[in-house]
């Protein structure tokens, strides 16, 4: 099979994993459970769960333990997504290709299913705990790291210096600041949980760290040049929104050409430090290089 075919068996296999943690869609609050199955399963890359178990399998993993964690993480990024299009946010009526969860379910139900996929997404996790055989010091110890990394020292953190700054014309340290926290962050989460889960030791799991950094900033710097180079009908939501928002991004800052070259050299580092493991994932080096030519 090539690469493409791989990676759709993957990420059918993620949708299996989605559908399986999925809390059933039943009592007085069973609109709630409807809007995050609605936000959940709009599909997407896959692209956190899917580099989590390539880390898994890269340092041995084999089991099915990891599941809880590769759907904690796509609900993680799932309620980031929906609470940037709210009105108060990017404000988006269109996300991968079909209406937003809140133009659907309405402003209120939009925050609330945001909410609800965060909290669930530990809960979710925290089951791991459950299972036969657990090995418990690695499972807290991939919340930690997952927790840290959504929260106020990643993601979220990340996120608030972008609010704040919007509008405002923001220097490159501080954009780097922004898109290592923003995007970098669940992404590093994503392999170093999938490493800790295998029993990586500690210089591994930093080493998955500074590879999904440099792959985390590339993948948005990517996204900032098909912001402006790409169509609504490919990327399945609007285009030039960093524009309407008054954004500073790579592209204002560096231009597209210097963008690309960014692009190419954070990946081009991230796989070379790959390559010094020595148990071979041809896959994950492929994953890495397809985000520099990715089209949406």
């Amino acid at each position: 099979m090539n690469f493409n075919e791989i990676y759709r068996e993957k990420k059918e296999y993620i949708e299996n994993v989605l559908k399986k943690y999925l809390p059933e869609q039943e009592g007085y609050q069973k609109v709630i459970m409807e809007a995050m199955e609605y936000s959940l399963m709009a599909g997407g890359k896959r692209l956190r769960p899917v580099l989590m178990l390539e880390t898994y399998r890269l340092f041995g993993g084999e089991d099915r333990a990891i599941e809880p964690f590769l759907a904690a993480i796509e609900m993680i990024h799932t309620y980031s997504l929906v609470h940037d299009d709210l009105p108060a946010m990017d404000n988006d009526e269109y996300r991968r290709g079909r209406k937003t969860t809140h133009i659907v379910y309405g402003e209120d139900m939009g925050i609330l299913a945001g909410d609800a996929l965060l909290n669930y997404a530990f809960e979710t996790a925290c089951s791991a705990f459950g299972a036969e055989g657990a090995d418990c010091a690695r499972i807290g110890k991939a919340l930690r790291i997952l927790a840290h990394k959504a929260g106020i020292y990643g993601m979220i953190g990340g996120q608030v210096v972008d609010v704040k700054e919007s509008g405002h014309k923001v220097s490159g340290r501080m954009l780097d600041f922004i898109y290592r926290l923003k995007t970098s962050a669940l992404i590093e989460s994503s392999m170093m949980v999938g490493a800790v889960l295998a029993g990586a030791d500690e210089e591994q799991v930093k080493a998955m760290e500074r590879i999904a950094e440099k792959i985390g900033l590339a993948f948005q710097i990517q996204d900032d040049i098909l912001d402006v180079t790409g169509t609504e009908e490919v990327l399945g939501k609007p285009v030039h929104s960093d524009e309407k928002n008054e954004k500073t991004t790579y592209v204002t800052w560096k231009g597209i050409e210097e963008a690309r070259r960014d692009v190419e050299r954070l990946t081009d580092e991230a796989l070379d430090e790959l390559g010094q493991f020595p148990a071979r994932d041809e896959f994950l080096a492929q994953l890495l290089r397809s985000l520099v030519s990715r089209e949406k």
